[in-house]
């Protein structure tokens, strides 16, 4: 598991056993993963590898991406508002330059998270990873603008979402994790929908819509007027839309959103999640993820339950 890890539990093999999950195909030594965008590389510097149970890159799309004129994070007073514009180096640079060096570092699986303007290509950027070595799955984000719909983002439309699931899943037999919107009428419906088209997975919750304005000049805090909203004030609004969404599929949920510590995490598999994820914590505090998976995994020997055992367990 890890030198940290055996630390605090010594070589207890029951303590490996409790915190095992699975996320879809993947099986998982730790349900902690991180957000896309949120961590890199240089992150490890600060602790173990082995607190993670998988790592998810940076959202790339097919061509390069500048991303958003700054100002582009603003820190409000219960989270962060985010413009980053999926800024990215594209796919070849990220299979070329990037994807090496992954799988040259990391010890655990990688899920690369990608995103299109339309299902075609979607496709075709799938495609061309599957030709790559060192990729255990993928995350499609579903958030951006589908230019082939009048610009709706694809995550809104269930009849899009199982389209695209559906003949992404015919192209690759690796982990297909669908990455939801909560910006929608009713996430459940577009859950249930990618399950039907072949996810293996859900994650969620992506960002909510967010805005911060200076009261003195009325000028918005960031370039492009609302952004993505995350961090602490969301998990009220991510630990329902997880829990309505574990009603809905069978899959198992990647969740995220206002996570914190070992504690919200706990929270979000009463809920029914399988795995949690790291994201605004990172910038915060480096030490985020040892200290939840460390906080978690004392309270599963203390307890002698497993995260199966607890998954959706919570009463009401």
């Amino acid at each position: 598991m890890g030198a940290i890890l055996n630390d605090i539990w010594g070589n207890s093999i029951n303590a490996v056993k409790l915190l095992t999950t699975r996320l879809g195909k993947l099986e998982l030594s730790t349900p902690l993963l991180v957000a896309s965008g949120t961590f890199d590389l240089e992150n490890f510097e600060f602790f173990d590898p082995a607190c993670l149970g998988a790592f998810v890159s940076k959202t790339i799309t097919r061509e390069p991406k500048k991303g958003n004129p700054p100002p582009r994070l603003y820190e409000t007073e219960a989270g962060l508002i985010n413009s980053i514009g999926l800024q990215n180096p594209g796919l070849d640079k990220f299979i070329h330059e990037k994807l090496p060096v992954y799988r040259d570092k990391l010890s655990m699986p990688l899920i690369v998270s990608f995103s299109g303007s339309t299902i075609s290509e979607f496709c075709q950027m799938l495609e061309t990873l599957e030709a790559s070595a060192g990729i255990a799955g993928y995350e499609v984000n579903v958030s951006c603008p589908n230019v082939e719909n009048e610009g709706i983002a694809f995550g809104t439309d269930p009849d899009i979402v199982f389209e695209l699931t559906r003949r992404l899943q015919e192209i690759t037999d690796k982990e297909l994790c669908i990455k939801l919107s909560p910006n929608v009428t009713d996430i459940a419906t577009i859950a249930a929908a990618a399950e039907a088209g072949g996810a293996s997975s859900l994650a969620l919750i992506n960002s909510l819509w967010g805005m911060a304005i200076d009261y003195r000049t009325g000028k918005s805090k960031i370039k492009k007027g609302i952004g993505g909203y995350t961090g602490c004030g969301v998990k009220p609004v991510a630990l329902a839309l997880t829990y309505k969404v574990a009603q809905a599929v069978r899959i198992p949920i990647l969740a995220m959103g206002g996570i914190y510590n070992w504690q919200d995490a706990l929270e979000f598999i009463w809920a029914g999640a399988s795995a949690i994820s790291l994201g605004t914590a990172n910038f915060i505090n480096p030490l985020a993820a040892p200290e939840l998976i460390m906080g978690l995994g004392e309270y599963l020997l203390s307890t002698k339950k497993s995260i199966n055992d607890l998954k959706g367990k919570v009463e009401i």
